[in-house]
């Protein structure tokens, strides 16, 4: 069965061009920097030097003297004045069953400085220029602290402590399942494997860096900034700025240039901007620069663990056990160790029948920058570990990757499942998809291609990633307006946000759907809070929340115009029919058109909201598969095939999802390849500019071979879609190291090849076909 396709070549289901592109394509995209208003300033900060330290003294004179400077604030400036530090609440328990622990974050440091990049001090100037020479003015004196940075070293006694109070650097601790179940399971397997698994840190870097721009005028302030979650940074900026309320805040966000999770929620340096302007009474701008990124906006991933898995002696998984260390930095947030210890636990077992499980997670502190949502949040760690889990078996069991994986898979018959995480998978075919990527990916021609390789010196692997991930159960609700106005135009307002994706495209299809009036007549309204606030956009939940709310809103409006239409032909309701744009009297040549009727209205328009709930997360799930070539001269890795088959349940927008399956793959073959966030034992950053962060490049990449399976739509929303931004994500990693291994395996390493860890650089391929896994800055493990 495959999800409805609208008749118009313009509706759901049909490939167009985005909306969005003419605008951006032109240079005429408004992003937070382009904006200038008159009067503007500049803010700049001066950040800690030192990973952990007390502040001794501040020293401002010399900067408060130079021209163009209006203003300097420290941390007990702000302290001063009534602005709040972030406290951590107690949302989960740590070992000792007290609350979850962690440092209050001031938007300024006060006292100590806990992380390389920590905002110390704050300069407003006249000019970016005066700003800077300003802040090279500021004489800062600590009194430097022994830092930690290491997971596994933060973890052993006499460590140095990020938060004394807590008398360790745990700031909390999940377990889930049966320990005592798993251990025996395992005592009886037929076989075991065992591997020491690291996801690395990462740094998002979205195009557009955070840009701020705030201004305070009779008694409001209005920050316009890159934000997934505008209604988020104003609730935040009333929570820790003095005098204010949510009416006296308006949040505007722009056009923005990526976000990949790390744009959610409020930052520091987003409090200072809003502070400042309320104090100049004028608007102020900080736009960061990439090192700033690099230093103090969150990361992602950071995890150690130790994984197990047992197997009978048919390669049935009975029991997966698995310890794992998540860095959650300095400061450790609510989002930051729930993504952890919770949400990426939920896909542990991802689509295998798995009875049994032995899960422990401990977030732990060090003197790094705050870990946070990025791409996947936690659901690419999880299914990293058990996709190289099953590899590992296969391999041991000496089976095909792919039968091993059949085997252990939930079948139809099974669902709605509920996993030992007592999550609910409501619709999925996982072993039809499995088959349909195979033939796809032509696995039974690979020993030719390999033979290939092998003739032009070539090491040719090839993995495989079965899984599932968890969207949108952060916020089932969503909120959409419709507006018709007498210019010929239909307005679309909605709390989700923009930032790269295509979700307006996906609106504006599905409103053509209920309109039938051309894609050019629809607008879309997001990144407001004085016309709509709601959760925003994380977790892939715009479109099955934001896109049901669309057509629910859509359809209530053209109830509400045929009532007016009934009343403007002096007709009954009943026999009142609409088409493409236009109410008309059935088996009459009488009728009015949507924009006319809405000229008659009160304010020249028609305006009907339209709210729609799922009744639980989405579940989408895929199959890739990834083949790589290895220079055994020089280690270096290139992709050579991929090829993918991904059930996201109804296809809305096919080049929008396609876009969306590709471009994160890219992003997990990233974190497989080239990227990783390096600090030195002392808390100093090592990879703090492109320089040293290697991004893939896209001359990297042969091309993709992408499909959609439509065949089982999402059974909890009246869409039937299920979430698909971060997808690619959590497939691309596991699928282009089981690759990458394979082909160390077939050069003779064996077992060993599964010691590698991330990234895979060319380097580190090098030293593990010399038969050598250490490298310089190696990565920690037990």
């Amino acid at each position: 069965m495959n999800a409805p396709v609208s008749a118009s070549r313009f509706g759901s289901g049909r490939s167009v061009r985005r909306v969005e592109d003419p605008a951006l394509v032109q240079g005429l995209g408004q992003f937070t920097d382009d904006l200038n208003p008159e009067g503007q300033c500049f803010l700049r900060f001066v950040r800690s030097s030192t990973a952990h330290g007390r502040i001794v003294s501040i020293d401002t004179a010399a900067a408060r003297a130079l021209p163009g400077v209006l203003g300097v604030w420290t941390g007990a400036d702000l302290v001063a004045a009534g602005v709040k530090a972030a406290p951590v609440p107690p949302a989960f328990p740590r070992p000792d069953g007290k609350p979850m622990a962690g440092p209050p974050r001031p938007p300024l440091a006060v006292d100590t400085v806990r992380f390389v990049g920590e905002p110390v001090v704050a300069i407003a100037a006249e000019s970016r220029e005066a700003a800077r020479a300003a802040a090279d003015a500021v004489a800062i004196e600590y009194d430097e602290l022994p830092a930690v940075a290491g997971l596994v070293a933060a973890t052993r006694p006499g460590a140095p402590l990020v938060w004394p109070e807590a008398g360790d650097n745990v700031s909390a601790e999940l377990r889930h399942g049966d320990a005592a179940a798993a251990a025996k399971a395992f005592e009886g397997a037929a076989h075991r494997v065992s591997l020491e698994i690291v996801n690395q840190r990462l740094a998002p870097s979205p195009m557009e860096p955070r840009s701020v721009l705030a201004s305070f005028a009779e008694g409001r302030l209005t920050l316009r900034l890159s934000s997934q979650m505008p209604t988020g940074v104003r609730d935040g900026l009333v929570e820790f700025l003095p005098g204010l309320t949510p009416e006296k805040v308006r949040v505007l966000v722009g056009d923005v240039g990526g976000g990949f999770g790390m744009k959610t929620g409020i930052y520091a340096e987003d409090i200072v901007v809003g502070f400042a302007a309320m104090q100049l009474g004028r608007p102020v701008k900080w736009q960061a620069e990439r090192v700033e990124e690099f230093l103090a906006a969150v990361h992602g991933r950071d995890v150690t663990s130790k994984a197990e898995l047992a197997l009978d002696a048919s390669g049935r998984v009975l029991a997966l056990r698995v310890h794992s260390l998540a860095g959650v930095g300095a400061y450790p947030s609510v989002v930051g160790v729930a993504i952890q210890v919770l949400i990426g636990p939920w896909v542990s077992t991802s689509i295998y029948d798995i009875p049994t499980i032995d899960l422990r997670f401990t977030a732990v502190m060090t003197h790094t920058a705050p870990t946070g949502a990025y791409r996947g949040a936690g659901r690419p760690e999880a299914i990293y570990l058990i996709e190289r889990l099953m590899d590992a078996a296969a391999r041991e069991m000496k089976l095909d990757p792919a039968e091993l994986r059949r085997r252990n898979m939930i079948r139809p018959a099974q669902l709605p499942y509920t996993s030992p995480m007592a999550q609910v998978y409501d619709s999925g075919q996982f072993e039809k998809v499995l088959d349909q990527c195979l033939a796809l990916a032509d696995w039974n021609g690979f020993a030719a291609r390999r033979a290939a390789s092998a003739a032009r010196g070539r090491l040719r692997g090839r993995g495989i990633a079965t899984f599932l991930e968890w969207t949108g159960g952060n916020a089932l609700e969503e909120n959409v307006q419709v507006s018709v106005a007498a210019d010929g135009f239909i307005e679309l307002t909605s709390a989700t946000q923009a930032m790269g994706q295509g979700i307006a495209t996906s609106y504006v299809q599905l409103a053509h759907d209920v309109f039938g009036v051309p894609l050019e007549r629809i607008r879309v309204l997001q990144g407001d809070t004085d016309r709509a606030n709601g959760f925003g956009s994380a977790g892939s939940r715009s479109l099955f929340t934001g896109g049901a709310a669309v057509k629910v809103a859509a359809e209530r409006t053209v109830e509400q115009g045929k009532e007016l239409a009934a009343n403007a032909l002096e007709a009954p309701v009943a026999d009142i029919e609409y088409s493409a744009g236009r109410f008309s009297v059935a088996g009459t040549d009488l009728g009015i058109g949507l924009f006319e009727l809405a000229a008659r209205q009160n304010g020249a328009r028609i305006v009907v909201s339209g709210e729609a709930r799922a009744a639980a997360p989405t579940w989408p799930n895929g199959c890739h598969v990834c083949e790589v070539e290895i220079d055994p001269a020089t280690g270096a890795v290139e992709v050579v095939a991929y090829a993918s088959v991904n059930d996201i349940g109804r296809v809305v927008s096919p080049t929008i999802v396609r876009g969306q399956v590709e471009g994160g793959a890219v992003q997990g073959i990233g974190q497989a390849l080239c990227e990783r966030v390096v600090y030195d034992e002392q808390g100093q950053l090592l990879s703090a500019s492109f320089m040293d962060y290697a991004l893939p490049h896209a001359d990297g990449f042969l091309g993709f071979k992408t499909e959609f399976d439509e065949s089982s739509p999402c059974l909890t929303n009246s869409l039937g879609a299920k979430g698909v931004g971060e997808l690619g994500t959590i497939g691309a990693t596991p699928a282009t190291v089981n690759a990458v291994i394979d082909a160390l395996d077939h050069a003779g390493l064996g077992r060993a090849a599964e010691r590698v860890q991330m990234p895979l650089t060319g380097e580190m391929v090098w030293r593990a076909l010399q038969g050598r896994f250490d490298s310089p800055f190696a990565l920690e493990t037990w």
